[in-house]
């Protein structure tokens, strides 16, 4: 049968990742229309501590960031943060659990027995922990810093809105089932690589780091299930459709991977920066910046069991 939902595993010797746990739990249990302080976790807000890393901050570096004042820099890592959370939210909501549900749906027709088709839904449960694991956290930033901040403000994440477009642009609902198999296998296999973008450092947030820490366990897990269930799925299908399945990871990838500046430029005119226009165009034009996300190495393993690691169109290096 299936399970209640497990809380992620963690060091009941760290104070903040019990906090945060603690914190999750009684979401869990109690209404939604229930709001009560929690201390427990509201207490070790560190307003010292940074909420974001400048590096991951697609102009961290320019001179219109770094010259702008202090109270302007924290409320822009802030922002960082929370569409951080919002971007994960995003993914889970709209994009790993609509495909784990076309698998739990058996749409692909695959015939898996009880134990795939358990880990399969035993996933989609643990993806709304996820998602109230990052609400947690805006929500406590928000707390914390005393600044409103909503992700309401912002749009949907690049991934989301490719992956719409995707299937906006499907000819059947066959396609369009194919497509959304994609973009989720892209977002379980690498979302630890995109959580891994906030590291373990002291001068981050130390909830924030909690937070990430807590959903990159429980990933690991679930990038297994992702894998294993799209090599079943390519299997079977033919060569037309294995060939969509195909562009839907190098869609998915593309979008993952990219720096979201819809997102950026939303916040910065919310945040009324001036010369952000400008900021952003040098930004944009940089050929030298790297792909936010750039380890795809479970991916290629995933190619290279299907074998097609030499016929997808990825520069893996």
């Amino acid at each position: 049968m299936l399970e209640q939902p497990s809380l992620p595993e963690f060091d009941s010797d760290d104070v903040v990742e019990s906090a945060v746990v603690s914190r999750l739990a009684r979401n869990w249990a109690q209404r939604a229309t229930v709001k009560k302080p929690e201390p427990e976790l509201d207490d070790l807000f560190d307003t010292s501590k940074q909420d974001f890393p400048d590096a991951l901050i697609p102009f961290g570096e320019h001179d219109t960031f770094t010259g702008a004042t202090p109270e302007q820099k924290d409320r822009l890592r802030a922002w960082g943060w929370i569409a951080f959370n919002k971007n994960v939210m995003d993914v889970e909501q709209h994009v790993v659990h609509p495909g784990f549900a076309i698998l739990a749906q058996d749409v692909f027709e695959t015939g898996m027995g009880d134990t795939l088709a358990i880990a399969v839904t035993q996933a989609m449960v643990d993806e709304q922990y996820h998602t109230l694991m990052h609400l947690n956290a805006s929500a406590a930033t928000r707390r914390g810093r005393g600044w409103a901040l909503s992700e309401r403000s912002l749009p949907f994440s690049s991934t989301v809105r490719r992956q719409r477009a995707a299937q906006a642009t499907s000819d059947d609902p066959w396609s369009s089932a194919i497509s959304s198999l994609a973009f989720m296998t892209v977002a379980e296999i690498s979302i630890t690589s995109y959580l891994d973008l906030i590291e373990d450092d002291d001068v981050i947030q130390p909830i924030n780091r909690a937070t990430v820490k807590l959903h990159n366990r429980d990933e690991y897990c679930h990038a297994s299930i992702a894998d294993d269930m799209a090599a079943i799925v390519f299997d079977r299908l033919g060569a037309n459709d294995r060939q969509k399945f195909l562009d839907g990871l190098v869609d998915g990838m593309d979008a993952f991977s990219s720096s979201d500046f819809s997102t950026w430029r939303r916040i910065l005119e919310l945040e009324g920066i001036r010369g952000a226009e400008e900021m952003l165009a040098d930004v944009e034009q940089d050929k030298s910046r790297r792909a936010l996300v750039q380890d795809y190495s479970g991916l290629r393993s995933l190619c290279r069991k299907l074998d097609v690691e030499d016929s997808i169109d990825i520069d893996w290096s």
